[in-house]
């Protein structure tokens, strides 16, 4: 049985199907006017589309996200991949636990508060960066656990934390 890829470009309804027949076997367009891609060196590539020609590289690969930030010609693209189970549990509304807001954002560890990098009403994804804490003479950027929107900050620039102190709070 074929596996099946689905790619959403840019956050488009309607995602790209890519199938392969083995494991081992090199993922390809379903659809009749695919385009046709060439790997041409690390991280590039050739694509033809509709008698096009255009240059493809690979500016970031996150494999934890599953999503691959493109450059084709003068323009970035982002393109989130999931597998058929992902993609179905997305339909069905199962990964919606995934997506939850977060409600609070507690110091991980004791240190220094060296920079807010958000506001109040800025709204964050997950991994969306927050704060730069300093502790144990090392810069640390804390991301967000979740989705939400900054409802207070509690942290100060300049000021030190305890563990587990409120920096931020989500609405």
């Amino acid at each position: 049985m074929a596996a099946k890829l689905y790619a959403t470009v840019n956050s488009v309804a309607e995602p790209l199907v890519l199938e392969r027949s083995a494991p081992s076997a090199p993922w390809s367009f379903t659809e009749e006017d695919a385009p046709d891609l060439v790997r041409t060196g690390p991280g590039m590539y050739s694509l033809v589309r509709n008698g096009r020609s255009f240059k493809v590289l690979v500016l970031k690969h996150d494999r934890e996200a599953g999503t691959v930030r493109l450059r084709i010609g003068a323009h970035c693209h982002t393109v989130r991949f999931a597998d058929e189970r992902s993609r179905l549990m997305e339909i069905l509304g199962i990964d919606r636990g995934a997506r939850a807001m977060v409600r609070e954002l507690k110091a991980p560890m004791p240190g220094l508060v060296l920079k807010v990098l958000v506001k109040e009403g800025t709204e964050v994804k997950k991994n969306d960066p927050l704060l730069v804490l300093e502790a144990m003479k090392m810069e640390n950027v804390i991301k967000s656990a979740g989705d939400g929107v900054v409802q207070k900050i509690h942290a100060v620039e300049g000021e030190a934390v305890e563990k587990a102190q409120l920096l931020l709070s989500f609405a």
